[in-house]
């Protein structure tokens, strides 16, 4: 069975008559691009949303400050170990790409099941929510906002940014790197005036930071959860390493840039919140740095909240991105249908593959709690990160003579993963109903490899349900290319697909 899958389809290009030119996507991520897609993807709703989460499961102003300066530095580690693998494995796919290459098929099925069915919807949900309730903030100040109304804007949000990863690469990179700079100019705005007020001798809220009466043990992993989640991000560009130029330094250089930029943001902001709001009433406000901005800003503040939604949208477009690449490269793996590894012929763009995280996600939206959201998906994440960096200690045993442009010493992947793994299993006595359900939700993936993957000769009516599922993504895909992209009259283009032996209609040429 691995031997199967040992064949893999390392050629990205979807062949056309041989007069044409390949459809491929190309290299086209730069080192701004990449430095864009990693900052515009971390800072989004965490260092919004998570102050609160952590000052709630840390009991004190000290010990949260710690905590953020512990998830900065845990990151980092993740983050160059994550920069070896991109070096040595030069494939798009990032988790599922590494977990495939260290253990084989069926662990990276699995991976992918989890990141297909719980984390990347509860992810975008997550951060979705938060630009629906930010973008709506200053035409509902000072009323609170309807849950439906934060709802439809959310899902016109999801919508737009769809549209836009549909369109196309370069326009999707060029709006990443503005949106980039327009949530560091809202993240200096709370900076500068809160860093300005400490130095006057603004310290009341700093009295008895490290109170250890309030600490509560018990939540420290639930506390981790929200800080890492609000660092969450520096692995992006791994999803895209086929497309950035120039891997072997543009990714390392590129993600640390990154982390320095991230981490010093992240402790300047959170030192500027505490300065302006005393702890209990940032425990008592909904959106904090709305509270900030209300605080010292005066009439300037109603600025903020766009801004932080610009941050969000900026975090949903860039995870797109680089997660449609994961589905891709799963498709052409042959681990999901084949018509996910198809490339739009004029756009250049994996248009079923960014499609078919649309409806989880917005289903994700309408029925969940974001913090609830944020539990639950965090538990899944770092266990399957805490999976693939074991799989580079791995690979450095069992293959040692591995190209490794980047290398890190061994002791930054090994904390990182025991930490990762640390924070997974205490999650289980700190919120023991969600953890369950995403390790509940990770064990399905066993039965669902050997129904959909492994077995050949699978049962007549579960191939025609499977066919049945292509054809109408296949019918979707077009309706969508015709209706939203096309103006002209269009021709059809045929690609054949080796694999299953199907004859699969998709992409236009005028």
């Amino acid at each position: 069975d691995s031997r199967k899958f040992s064949q893999k389809r390392t050629d990205l290009n979807v062949k056309l008559p041989a007069q044409e030119k390949k459809v491929e996507l190309g290299k086209k991520v730069t080192l701004l691009r990449g430095i864009s897609i990693i900052i515009g993807t971390i800072i989004g709703a965490g260092i919004f949303i998570s102050p609160k989460g952590i000052l709630r499961n840390t009991g004190s102003v000290g010990m949260s400050l710690v905590v953020w300066i512990a998830c900065g530095v845990l990151s980092l580690f993740g983050a160059l170990s994550y920069a070896e693998l991109g070096t040595c494995i030069r494939k798009s796919g990032g988790h599922y790409t590494y977990i495939m290459e260290a253990f084989g098929p069926q662990m990276a099925f699995i991976r992918l099941w989890a990141e297909l069915i719980a984390i990347r919807p509860a992810a975008m949900a997550v951060i979705s929510l938060a630009f629906g309730q930010y973008i709506l903030e200053p035409l509902f100040m000072p009323c609170a906002i309807p849950p439906m109304a934060v709802k439809l804007a959310t899902t016109i949000g999801i919508t737009s940014v769809m549209y836009l990863n549909c369109m196309s690469v370069t326009w999707t990179a060029r709006i990443q790197i503005l949106l980039t700079f327009s949530k560091l100019l809202a993240i200096i705005i709370i900076i500068v005036p809160g860093v300005y007020l400490l130095f006057k001798g603004e310290t009341k809220n700093f009295e008895d930071a490290f109170d250890l009466t309030n600490i509560n043990l018990s939540g420290m992993p639930l506390a981790f959860y929200s800080g890492m989640y609000a660092y969450a991000g520096w692995f992006y560009l791994n999803f895209v390493t086929e497309e950035v130029e120039n891997p072997e330094k543009t990714l390392p250089l590129a993600i640390c840039i990154s982390m320095a930029i991230v981490t010093s943001c992240y402790v300047l902001t959170n030192i500027a919140y505490y300065t302006v709001i005393s702890a209990e009433e940032l425990l008592a406000s909904d959106a904090v740095a709305v509270t900030f901005a209300e605080r010292l800003l005066g009439n300037f503040s109603i600025a903020i909240p766009v801004f932080v939604a610009l941050s969000c949208f900026g975090s949903m477009n860039g995870g797109l991105f680089a997660l449609s690449r994961m589905v891709y490269v799963a498709s052409r793996e042959g681990q999901l249908p084949e018509v996910l590894s198809m490339i739009h012929v004029r756009r250049h763009t994996p248009l079923a593959a960014v499609l078919i995280l649309y409806p989880m996600t917005v289903i994700q939206v309408f029925v969940g709690d974001i913090y609830s959201l944020l539990n639950f998906m965090s538990f899944l994440r770092w266990l399957f990160i805490g999976v693939v960096v074991l799989g580079l200690i791995y690979l450095r045993y069992t293959k040692p003579d591995l190209p490794r442009p980047f290398k890190v010493p061994l002791f930054i992947p090994v904390v990182f993963c025991l930490t990762c793994f640390f924070m997974v299993f205490l999650s289980l006595y700190s919120d023991p109903v969600n953890t369950g359900i995403g390790f509940a939700i990770s064990i399905t993936g066993i039965p669902a490899y050997y129904v959909f993957i492994h077995f050949n000769n699978r049962p007549k009516w579960l191939q025609r349900a499977i066919d049945w599922r292509r054809s109408l993504i296949i019918i979707m895909i077009n309706f969508i290319d015709i209706a939203l992209f096309e103006t002209k009259s269009t021709k059809c283009c045929t690609i054949n697909i080796k694999r299953s032996g199907l004859k699969t209609v998709y992409g236009t040429t005028t």
